[in-house]
């Protein structure tokens, strides 16, 4: 490709689970890729295969300060996604979300470019309405455990969509519900990577609350095909846009299942269900099929499949240790 072709796409969070991925999918593209991240939650290891990349650069930066760069779109996903990690220090995830929101737009108001936010299916809350559908207005706890990432990442739309009325910025929200797949931190606590683990390592599953809450999976390949469309379409469709599997598996479901592929001799244990933990969770889709064209392809157990060796990969090498 032509340099004068070649697209300037920044990745924020982009040594993280998610955005590893998306850097991938951008250089394969024929993009050069700005990974910028603060390595809190992700890691080198995750994108070692594009170093040696000319059209591929890492920065090492956090998003709550103002970044300086020249580039033609912006993919804004950074910020610690999992309970463990965004719960160890709230403020700072409330202050990467809403800070992180502003520099970017910020940045993306100077350069004229494309700016796409990583939202979440947080933002529904422990939800009253099933599926949720992008125009519901979630019913989420303001003071609890979970609201730094819930409200944090509500804020960050609210600032978007600001930006887009007042400014006229252009704009695409992904609402993001339960994703996995390979670079995936195993001690994220999310239920797919504790129970693969665990697995693997002929340890006790844990599952808290008696495993009938649900949950959709949809594997990575599928949500970074649903990123790249949303960047692509016209500039008067802004979000949000649910992206995620529809299809519904109970935790015992998925617990068992991951036994079963793993060949596991591990037990079932139960404990008391986390503090605002969602008894469901599935995206209605329909926005997305009408205006990108997108749906998942990966069944649960084929990409359950494409993931258990990645975690058998670390445990084996001895890269991640279970703790006793």
């Amino acid at each position: 490709m032509k340099n004068s072709q070649r697209k300037k796409v920044l990745v924020t969070g982009g040594a993280g689970f998610l955005g590893s991925h998306l850097c991938k999918r951008l250089v394969a593209e024929g993009n050069d890729v700005l990974c910028v991240d603060n390595l809190f939650t992700g890691t080198k290891d995750n994108i070692l295969e594009l170093m040696g990349n000319p059209h591929f650069e890492f920065m090492r930066h956090d998003v709550t300060f103002p970044l300086y760069v020249e580039v033609d779109e912006i993919y804004n996903l950074a910020c610690p996604a999992s309970p463990v990690h965004y719960q160890y220090d709230p403020i700072q995830t409330t202050k990467t979300s809403v800070h992180g929101a502003i520099n970017m737009l910020g940045l993306a108001r100077r350069v004229r470019a494309r700016i796409f936010q990583a939202s979440t299916s947080e933002v529904y809350g422990d939800p009253q309405v099933h599926p949720q559908r992008e125009d519901y207005w979630g019913h989420v706890n303001p003071a609890g455990i979970r609201s730094c990432y819930d409200e944090g990442k509500r804020c960050a739309e609210t600032l978007f969509f600001d930006y887009h009325r007042q400014l006229g910025l252009d704009i695409k929200v992904g609402r993001i519900f339960n994703t996995y797949g390979p670079n995936m931190h195993p001690a994220d606590g999310r239920v797919v990577s504790n129970f693969i683990v665990q697995a693997l390592s002929n340890k006790p599953i844990t599952i808290y609350g008696d495993g009938s809450q649900t949950r959709s999976f949809c594997y990575v390949d599928d949500l970074i095909e649903a990123f790249v469309r949303l960047m692509g379409t016209p500039e008067g469709f802004t979000g949000p846009v649910n992206m995620g599997n529809p299809g519904e598996f109970t935790i015992r479901e998925l617990a068992e299942k991951v036994v079963e592929l793993t060949g596991s001799s591990s037990e079932l244990i139960f404990e008391d269900l986390p503090s605002d933990d969602p008894m469901q969770r599935c995206p209605d889709i329909s926005l997305a099929k009408k205006e990108m064209d997108w749906e998942p392809k990966v069944m649960l157990e084929e990409g359950l499949k494409k993931t258990i060796p990645y975690f058998d990969e670390l445990l084996t090498s001895g890269k991640y240790v279970m703790p006793e």
